[in-house]
């Protein structure tokens, strides 16, 4: 894959909406807004959930979410995807006849923005997933990574309000997605991956949100060894991790960074005083 092979569209119609108002002088001011609508995702007749979503991949989606959710295996066969946009209607299909009934009755909503929601047995898997233990991360990578993908034309610059995650290998970014939910925005990279048998071997994982209990399991259950987050940590984020073997970097701006889980992975090949600081216009975004 080359670098940036998937980028987000920030002039794309459907997710942006021009809204007026006034500014703090009182004078008028136009300004791109980002479009969220509800998705309602079915697995063979069964309805699952409904998400908030930009819905710019929903395929991706649909499939990342119903993988980390362990509704899906990577052997399943899928029959079709298809998507209705009119009605906000997302149905998958598989030759194996499923029926989570009993599992739908347990959910619970995360921290995550958009009402992020994981059901029942979700840590089952995650208790049995060996992380690779031979994965590094060398600090140039967090500092080049950090720069291209700030650099990067997307909605998060362009509108705010909205996370990023990116799936990157070494200082190469390869998938960058999109969503008003950074939960939203894995699941669609993990479905990109199973669409296109992509291995979770020397990857990382980069998102512009918090690492929260629900981002470092989803990152588990993907296999990806290293995360790196411009935001902040949860301490049940960081157990987590740490029971996993997960590599978790946060508040990665500029020269700085903090490591709280899987600092024996960090190879510290770069001179942070050689690292220019982050341009203000990023630092007011990672605010929003």
């Amino acid at each position: 894959m080359k670098e940036f092979d998937v980028t987000p569209d920030p002039k794309a119609d459907n997710l942006t909406e021009a809204l007026g108002g006034i500014d703090h002088t009182g004078a008028s001011v136009t300004l791109p807004v980002v479009v969220e609508k509800p998705l309602t995702l079915f697995l063979n007749g069964q309805e699952i959930v409904t998400m908030m979503t930009i819905a710019d991949y929903p395929d991706y989606l649909a499939l990342g979410y119903l993988l980390n959710q362990n509704m899906l295996t990577l052997e399943d066969e899928i029959i079709g995807v298809d998507y209705d946009d009119d009605l906000g209607v997302v149905v998958v299909r598989t030759k194996r006849k499923t029926d989570f009934e009993e599992k739908l009755k347990k959910k619970t909503q995360t921290s995550g923005c958009a009402q992020g929601t994981v059901f029942g047995d979700v840590m089952e898997k995650f208790e049995d997933i060996k992380l690779d233990e031979n994965a590094i991360l060398k600090t140039s990578w967090i500092y080049a990574l950090s720069r291209k993908i700030n650099q990067q034309p997307s909605l998060y610059l362009e509108a705010g309000a909205i996370h990023g995650c990116v799936l990157c290998e070494g200082d190469i970014p390869l998938v960058y997605m999109e969503d008003v939910g950074r939960h939203n925005a894995i699941d669609k990279i993990a479905g990109y991956m199973w669409r296109h048998d992509i291995s979770p071997l020397g990857k990382i994982f980069y998102t512009t949100g918090r690492l929260t209990s629900e981002m470092v399991i989803k990152t588990v259950q993907m296999q990806i060894p290293i995360v790196i987050s411009r935001s902040g940590f949860t301490a049940w984020g960081v157990d987590l991790a740490r029971q996993a073997g997960l590599t978790l970097i946060g508040r990665a701006r500029g020269k700085r960074f903090v490591c709280l889980a899987g600092e024996g992975r960090l190879d510290y090949d770069a001179d942070p005083d050689a690292i220019p600081e982050e341009a203000k216009k990023h630092q007011r975004k990672a605010a929003l």
